[in-house]
Order: C-alpha cells, then sequence, then structure tokens
C-alpha cells in the first residue's frame, strides 16, 4: 500500500492593484494550454478529414506563395523541382510522420520522442536547440502569411489603383503589420472553435484554386505553344546546357530551395488529440485514432502534392518571367510576385473571380498565421515551465500573444514584408524540425530491432539533412534568426531556472507502506527528528557514526527516536516531479530513501509531508559543507545538490510564510 499526498502548489502572483496588470495576468493558470489542449480536455473530438482541414490551413495555404517563390529560384526547371519535392513528401515525409503519429498519439510530436530519448542536460539543450527552430517555423509562419496575404491585397486591380502614388515599401509594411496585430487582439480577446472555420475556408480555398488550375490547364491545351516553348527555356537554361540528364541533377540540386511545401506535417501531428478515434480506443493505446491520423496524413499530401505539381507547371507555362521579379529597393515586385496563382484567376477568369479568389487567399493565409499562434501557445508551456525554465508570467496567455507579437513585428520590418525574402527562413525552421522526426524515428526503429525500417529512416533523415544544408547555405538569414531564438530562449530559460530553484518543485511525496510506518510510530514517541544523510556504505556503522556526530553537536536526547532521509538525485535537468520514497530497516536503524531532481527541494517538500501528516514540525539536521559557497551554487544549480542546509531552508521560507508551522532546520559541526 502507498500513501499518497499532494503538496501545496506555489500560489500565482498576486496582481497587482493596477487594472492593466490584472487584465493581463488574467486567466493564469499552472500550466497555460492551448486551443487545441482544451478541445482535448472537453474530449470535443472531429472527423479526421475535418481536422485535416485545421492543419491545413498551414499546409494548403503555401499555395499562396509556393509557385513564385519555386520559379525564383529554379526559373524553367520549377516544375521538376517540384516533382522532387513531391517525391521527398510522398516517400520522406510522410512515412516519418506516420511513424510520429504511432510513437506519439497524443500530440507530443517528433520533439517529445527526442525528449524522451534523451535525458539530463544534453537532453534539455537539445530540445531548447529545437525550440529556437520551432519558434523561427511558428514565427516567420505568421510574418510570411500576412506578407503574402498583403501582397494579394495591394495586387487586386481594386485596391491597387486606390494605392497609387503610394510608397509600395511603406504600404507592404503596415498593412501585414496590421494583420499580425489583428491576429494578435484575437488572441488578447480569447481563441474560439477553430474547426468550424478551419473547414470552411480549407474547404473553399481548394475548390478555388481546382477552378484557377482547371482554367489554366485548359488555356495550355487551347495553347499548345507554351510548351515548346517551356521546352526550349528548360534546355537553354545556363545550368542545363540541353543535356536531359542534368535537368535531373539540376532539379536535385535546387529542390531543397522548394522546401516550403512540406510545411504541415508537425501540425498535422500536433493536432492529432483532436481526431475521434473508434469503438476500442484507450488513452494508452489509441488505434483507431492513429489510423485516422494516418488517414488524415496521407489525404493531406495526396492533395498537396496534386496541387504543388500542377500549380508550379501552369504558373510556369503560363506567366512571364518578369511578372515573377520580386521587390528590391527601387525596384518594384511584379504582377505575379508572392500571388502567382491569383495573377491566373484575374487574368484567365476575370476580376470578379479574382477578387473571390484574393479574399479566400487572404483569409486562409491569415489563418494560417493563427494556427502557428495556437501552436506556440502549446509548445512553450509544454516544456519550459516543466523544465523550470520560463518566467512566472508565461503561465499567461496574453503575456505569451504581446512577446510573440512584438518578434514577428521585428521580422517584418527587417524582412520589409517581403515574402520570398523570408522563403530561406521559413524553409529552415521547417526542415530542422523534419530532420529532427527523422532522426528521433530512426533511433525509434533500432532501440525496437526493426533494422529495415531504421536503415530507411536513416536514408530519409541523411535526405532531410543534406536538404537542409543546402537551403542554409543558399539562404542564411534562416539559420541567423534561428540563432537569435535559439540564444535568446537559452537565455531566458537559464535565467528562469536559477530564479525558480527555490520553489518546491516537488508535486506530490508517494511513501510505501514501512516508511509510512516508520513515520506513524516515530510521530507517537516524541518530537519528529530526521538527520539528512549522504549515503556512502549505507551500512550500520554509517548510520552509528551520524547519529553519535548529531547527538552530539545538537545535544539530543538518546531516547529520542531518530529517521533518516536520504535522497538520490535522479535527473538533475529535472524540474517537477513525484518524490517516491522507500523505508528500508538497516541493522536497527530507519532509513527513508528516495529520488528527486534536487535534494534540498525534495528535503523540504517531505519535511511539509511530515508535518501535515503527523499535525508535528518536524526538525531537521545537517552538517556545514566544506566547499567554497560559489561551488556549491553551481553543484546545486547543474546537479541537484550542494550546501543542502541553507537552500533546504530557503525552499521551506518560501513555501511556508508562516514561522509557527515551517519545519525546523538545525545545522552544526565544522
Amino acid at each position: 500500500m502507498v500513501s499518497t499526498a499532494h503538496l501545496p502548489r506555489n500560489a500565482a502572483p498576486k496582481p497587482a492593484p493596477g487594472s492593466f496588470k490584472r487584465w493581463l495576468l488574467a486567466g493564469y493558470v499552472k500550466e497555460m494550454e492551448g486551443p487545441f489542449e482544451r478541445e482535448k480536455e472537453h474530449h470535443r473530438h472531429h472527423a479526421w478529414y475535418k481536422v485535416m482541414c485545421l492543419t491545413g490551413v498551414d499546409y494548403f495555404s503555401t499555395l499562396g506563395y509556393q509557385p513564385g517563390i519555386a520559379f525564383i529560384a529554379a526559373g524553367a526547371l520549377a516544375p521538376v523541382a517540384t516533382i522532387i519535392l513531391v517525391v521527398l513528401t510522398l516517400l520522406g515525409a510522410l512515412p516519418i510522420y506516420r511513424r510520429v503519429a504511432e510513437e506519439s498519439p497524443h500530440g507530443e510530436g517528433s520533439i517529445s520522442m527526442l525528449a524522451a530519448l534523451l535525458t539530463w542536460w544534453k537532453g534539455k539543450l537539445f530540445i531548447l536547440i529545437l525550440l529556437g527552430f520551432v519558434a523561427t517555423d511558428f514565427i516567420i509562419t505568421i510574418t510570411l502569411s500576412a506578407a503574402d496575404a498583403t501582397a494579394h491585397l495591394v495586387e487586386n486591380p481594386l485596391v491597387h489603383d486606390l494605392l497609387q502614388g503610394f510608397s509600395h515599401a511603406p504600404v507592404n509594411i503596415g498593412l501585414t503589420l496590421a494583420l499580425i496585430a489583428l491576429l494578435s487582439g484575437v488572441f488578447i480577446k480569447g481563441f474560439k472553435e477553430a474547426i468550424g472555420i478551419a473547414v470552411v475556408l480549407v474547404v473553399t480555398y481548394l475548390v478555388l484554386n481546382l477552378i484557377v488550375v482547371g482554367a489554366a490547364v485548359y488555356h495550355v491545351a487551347q495553347n499548345p505553344s507554351v510548351i515548346s516553348n517551356w521546352q526550349m527555356a528548360l534546355l537553354s537554361h545556363p545550368r542545363v546546357g540541353g543535356n536531359w540528364t542534368m535537368i535531373i541533377i539540376i532539379g536535385l540540386l535546387i529542390f531543397p530551395k522548394l522546401a516550403l511545401g512540406l510545411s504541415g506535417f508537425e501540425t498535422g501531428a500536433a493536432v492529432m488529440p483532436l481526431i475521434k478515434g473508434e469503438p476500442g480506443d484507450t488513452e494508452e493505446k489509441p488505434r483507431g485514432r492513429i489510423r485516422n491520423t494516418k488517414k488524415m496524413l496521407f489525404v493531406a499530401a495526396l492533395i498537396m502534392s496534386v496541387m504543388l505539381i500542377a500549380s508550379s507547371f501552369v504558373t510556369t507555362l503560363l506567366i512571364p518571367p518578369e511578372a515573377f521579379r520580386p521587390a528590391h529597393e527601387a525596384v518594384v515586385a511584379g504582377e505575379a510576385s508572392g500571388r502567382a496563382l491569383a495573377y491566373l484567376a484575374h487574368g484567365y477568369l476575370g476580376n470578379i473571380f479574382g477578387t473571390i479568389y484574393d479574399v479566400s487567399t487572404i483569409l486562409i493565409l491569415w489563418f494560417a498565421g493563427a494556427s502557428a499562434m495556437a501552436g506556440l501557445l502549446n509548445i512553450v508551456p509544454r516544456y519550459l515551465p516543466r523544465y523550470g525554465m520560463a518566467p512566472d508570467w508565461t503561465r499567461a496567455m496574453r503575456p505569451l500573444v504581446i512577446v510573440f507579437t512584438i518578434l514577428a513585428f521585428a521580422i517584418t520590418v527587417i524582412f520589409k514584408a517581403d515574402v520570398n525574402a523570408q522563403g530561406g527562413a521559413y524553409a529552415t525552421g521547417v526542415l530542422v524540425l523534419m530532420t529532427s522526426a527523422a532522426i528521433a524515428v530512426t533511433i525509434s526503429a533500432l532501440r525496437r530491432r526493426q533494422k529495415a525500417w531504421g536503415g530507411a529512416f536513416a536514408f530519409i533523415a541523411l535526405v532531410f539533412a543534406y536538404t537542409t544544408v543546402v537551403n542554409v547555405i543558399e539562404r542564411p538569414d534562416g539559420i541567423k534568426i534561428a540563432a537569435f531564438f535559439i540564444a535568446l530562449i537559452i537565455v531566458v530559460s537559464l535565467l528562469s531556472r536559477i530564479a525558480r530553484t527555490t520553489e518546491l518543485r516537488v508535486e506530490r511525496v508517494e511513501i510505501d507502506e514501512a516508511g509510512q510506518r516508520f513515520i506513524d510510530e516515530a510521530a507517537t514517541q516524541g518530537p519528529l527528528r530526521i538527520i539528512t544523510n549522504h549515503p556512502d556504505e549505507s551500512d550500520a556503522e554509517e548510520y552509528r557514526r551520524e547519529i553519535a556526530e548529531n547527538r552530539q553537536d545538537h545535544n539530543l536526547s538518546p531516547e529520542d527516536p531518530i529517521l533518516f532521509l536520504e535522497v538520490e538525485v535522479c535527473d538533475a535537468s529535472d524540474f517537477a516531479d513525484v518524490m517516491k520514497v522507500e523505508g528500508r530497516e538497516v541493522s536497527g536503524y530507519r532509513v527513508l530513501r528516495a529520488q528527486s531532481s534536487a535534494v534540498p527541494n525534495a528535503i523540504a517538500a517531505f519535511l511539509l509531508y511530515l508535518r501535515d501528516r503527523t499535525g508535528k514540525i518536524p526538525h531537521a539536521y545537517f552538517h556545514w559543507g566544506s566547499k567554497n559557497p560559489v561551488a556549491y551554487l553551481f553543484d546545486y544549480v547543474a546537479f541537484g545538490q550542494g550546501d543542502t542546509a541553507p537552500v533546504t531552508r530557503e525552499v521551506l521560507r518560501q513555501a511556508e510564510p508562516d514561522e509557527a508551522n515551517r519545519p525546523s532546520i538545525h545545522v552544526g559541526g565544522y
């Protein structure tokens, strides 16, 4: 039989008298949850095709800018490079994330898989680095989507005439910032139901795109000369030299620049908790949900693959190269820059249909930013507070939204709201996450002795690693932004960890039957006296010596019953944990042994447990340390142990403000 007791949680910070601070910290919770998590808690599950639309606002919305970015990167080779990208999607990304769905059916994703595989500080540091790339991916999703929405807005003929005489760059930046601010305002007010909106937006957007692509294909069929013109441009490409083999080789070298078309898979894993399972599913083994998630991933990848290839062909064949021209200093962007399909919609189906298409594209791009913001609000609280690496205010949603908005504003200004300029940064974030997912499933397969799958996943991981390296070399902006986010996260995390080290940190104490019997019997015989001991030999002689020294140092009566408490550090990089205590009798000495991430915090938590269990104030006895205090501080922060007595006292002081109810700490020796 195990006795369990929850410890009093650290109270939320008391709101300041000012109404602004009360409003800002409204909704402060132990661990803030985003909209996906709240839906999961309320058991609101949906059919897989509806959830596909939620991840599709990120994935499918890339059609708004992908064809233009592909042509800028590859020119006439864009369709070839796109086909290679689709092959990587279907034979690489899809198998990887189908495996991720099996390994993390509750939406933890590939980062959680790696977190489970890596321990101690090296694991935490690796996760922090990955979170830097997550921030790059999601923040750039917000800024790039808003910038492309702006491009569709300002190039719409009805709006374009109204903006005559205005400088293009300030207008684009201003409108993009306004869209981001509107997105921020929605989240500050409170994020509501996402599935219904996503279904309407995605279905409408895909139907409109099918109409545009269908009209473009009809135009190609009516004008076959555009195919021969494209073939001539393809063979006359300076790096091809008329050689068809070189077309494939150059396509393999160029396709990493098109990696934006791979976005959406990580979001697909994150929304798994929303997918309706099947009868017989359990929380431990939701096989139906896993099957439905695999259906969702396959159908989404298939739809996107068809649309990518079709859109790349028709835009490359039908749009003049100069129309793709990106904005540069005094050079105005071409009419198809960042809006290739919209250009065709206006050209072949008229301005009324084109305007409808523009509105649909603007809405789905804006909602893609909402999906990214929701992802950030889910991921940051999922990891950083659990590691003790986030300030207290990150438990409230509004401060986080404001921070992310400021970062999005800065990136928008730095890149001047240019879609093409942000493509490299976006691709870097996407590719690093996919590479990490490939590595995670490779390790998982090898640990399960699935050598064939492990070899296949390892090859895919190498392909993604190559794609990532090429993208970073070609467009280093992404790695620079990621490095900034990584440095920011690590610095804030370490400062927060240091500031929060003296929190109680133990969520609850679980004690076995023998240990509870020791406590109950000691409580009936007199004051509760606990000698904290660092185990060396753990034999009778060690315990006899410790009792003798403590009786001499603290003038303890020989009749007072003594309990030993020994805490072993399991993983000092963890923060909050469950403290399990076992009672052992060694040659008549009663010993309570526990494991925790930090010795002083565990001792403080156990003393509070004793007080609440017995109604008596326990007394704990320590020896003074013999090392330099600075060295002890480092030992405590990094390894969970150091000069235990003063830190234990400080943890107790913060956890129990009333001195009369606070366990007593006694320190003696030399």
